[in-house]
């Protein structure tokens, strides 16, 4: 019996790599015939490209090819650095303008400032010229230990300054803030799971410890993911005794199990993590695990829903394959991918508007999961649900009344950024002279009326129709963006601009009233769902 099975084993292997040479057998005759009898010359290179997207696109929604640029722009924000002359900057009327110096960078070094627009990149002029932002960029990034020469128009000075900038490893930061929320809540914001997280995320961990710390707000939302490796480290700070975080199982991979290992530095304590429909991937692999193991509390909006794994296929030329060869998997078993048909196409890039649509946003009510779905947690045997995305204790609905189709135009159309950065230029060293700390700024600061002014007279020169409806329903909104903006550029540190905004962030207050209640917690930790 044993013999025939091994036997029957090799002719079905054998049928399968035959059928597979026939059909590469036949590609090859396909770009033999174009190359010998085609009318026009053709370009062998695209061909094969455009054949290889085509092909990988009747797969599935997440299975794509990268040319060799877009493998370069695609590590870089992963691996955590890249060489620069280290500053954030924004294209304001066809001119550079510095948003931020990066501290201990090689542009601080030299002196250059928030503010200063960048003129001239070694003797080539960028300003006014309707250069792309990709351009730019090739022209200040460069090697290490290389030199760039820049000349910057700076306000009150007559002429343009010259700097001679040595360039040098820029670091990327995925923690985009960390700072205490309250007496006894640490907050921390990661963007995207990078090579670099897992250390950024015990660096600030630790500081919020020695402030107080005893419970903690982790904010995933709109984080699309990153590193698997790095999801799991995460997920280990919170897990013990060698707990299930996640696994991959594919039709030739067999399943591989990722566990908890070390200590954590945050087993124990009430915790809240925050996610939304743009949380994705290993954001996901993160909650999942918290919630099926009953650790913390999820608040939110259901998530992407993408639990499709990818591995990398490097080709000869430096492009890539990133092929789908697994599916993710939550400790209790839940699929993390939403379902798809015939390679996704327009109805899953849709699938976003259309739970808009069906009102998944606005109420809890309008999400159904079919009990062939259903999942009970480790620990307290709480009731989830499989099917894609990953379903928050604690549903926050969208809140869309200080959202009208005036404040979207004028954010769409950089009407709001350009007046800002005008009103930054000039009051910039007033107002660091006026509020000397964050703190003080933060307790005293208001927009001025005339910038507000402003903005309207300038959403009307770029043909945006005042309607004071809709403008006296996103003023308080549009005010607390302008001052956001204000202190990142004025204080230089991202997370001055979070701190304001979370402001208006429901879920982030929401956290906070169930951590300052621990019945409330346990209740959601052990109990239903809070809709």
């Amino acid at each position: 019996m044993k013999k025939f099975l091994t036997l029957t084993l090799a002719v079905f292997s054998f049928i399968a790599y035959v059928s597979a040479q026939s059909s590469l057998e036949k590609l090859n005759w396909a770009m033999y015939a174009i190359n010998n009898y085609y009318v026009d010359k053709v370009d062998d290179g695209k061909l094969v490209e455009d054949a290889i997207i085509a092909l990988l696109a009747e797969l599935d929604p997440h299975s794509n090819y990268l040319n060799k640029e877009e493998v370069k722009e695609m590590n870089e924000p992963l691996q955590g650095n890249f060489d620069g002359i280290g500053i954030q900057f924004n294209m304001l009327t066809d001119t550079l303008y510095v948003v931020q110096v990066i501290p201990g960078g090689p542009s601080q070094r030299v002196g250059l400032t928030a503010g200063d627009r960048i003129i001239l990149v070694n003797d080539t002029l960028i300003a006014g010229v309707k250069m792309k932002n990709s351009d730019i960029m090739k022209r200040l990034r460069g090697p290490k230990g290389t030199e760039v020469s820049i000349k910057v128009l700076r306000q009150g000075e007559p002429g343009l300054i010259s700097f001679k900038i040595i360039r040098d490893k820029i670091p990327i930061y995925s923690l985009e803030a960390a700072y205490m929320a309250n007496d006894s809540v640490g907050y921390v914001n990661i963007s995207r799971f990078a090579s670099t997280t897992h250390d950024e995320f015990i660096k600030a961990f630790l500081d919020l410890k020695k402030q107080g710390m005893k419970c903690l707000i982790l904010d995933l939302q709109g984080n699309g993911g990153g590193y698997l490796n790095t999801a799991i480290q995460l997920s280990d700070e919170f897990l013990d005794n060698d707990k299930l975080i996640v696994y991959t199982e594919g039709l030739h991979q067999s399943r591989e199990d990722a566990k908890a290992g070390r200590k954590g530095l945050f087993e124990k304590g009430r915790l809240v993590i925050l996610i939304d429909e743009t949380s994705a991937s290993a954001s996901e692999i993160v909650s999942g695990a918290i919630q099926d193991w009953d650790r913390g509390v999820l608040v939110g909006r259901r998530s992407f829903g993408k639990g499709l794994v990818q591995r990398p296929v490097p080709l000869p030329d430096g492009s890539m394959l990133r092929l789908t060869t697994a599916r993710y998997f939550t400790p209790t078993g839940r699929s993390i991918q939403k379902p798809y048909k015939n390679g996704g196409g327009a109805d899953y890039s849709k699938d976003l508007i259309e739970r808009y649509n069906r009102g998944e946003m606005m109420n809890a009510d309008s999400i159904h999961f079919p009990d062939s779905l259903k999942f009970h947690t480790r620990v307290y045997g709480r009731t989830v649900y499989g099917g894609g995305g990953i379903m928050p204790d604690y549903f926050v609905p969208v809140d869309t009344t200080r959202f009208t189709s005036w404040h979207r135009s004028v954010v769409a159309k950089g009407v709001l950024y350009k007046v800002n950065l005008s009103y930054i230029d000039k009051n910039r060293e007033e107002i660091r002279e006026k509020y000397k700390n964050f703190d003080n700024y933060l307790k005293a600061y208001t927009v001025p009326e005339d910038l507000m002014q402003e903005l309207k007279n300038r959403a009307s020169a770029d043909s945006i129709v005042f309607k004071q409806d809709e403008y006296d329903r996103s003023e308080w909104l549009i005010k607390l963006q302008i001052k956001a903006l204000v202190a990142r550029d004025v204080f230089e540190k991202n997370e001055y601009y979070t701190r304001i905004i979370n402001e208006d962030n429901e879920s982030f207050k929401k956290a906070l009233m169930i951590l300052n209640d621990p019945k409330e917690y346990d209740r959601l930790l052990k109990g239903s769902r809070k809709k």
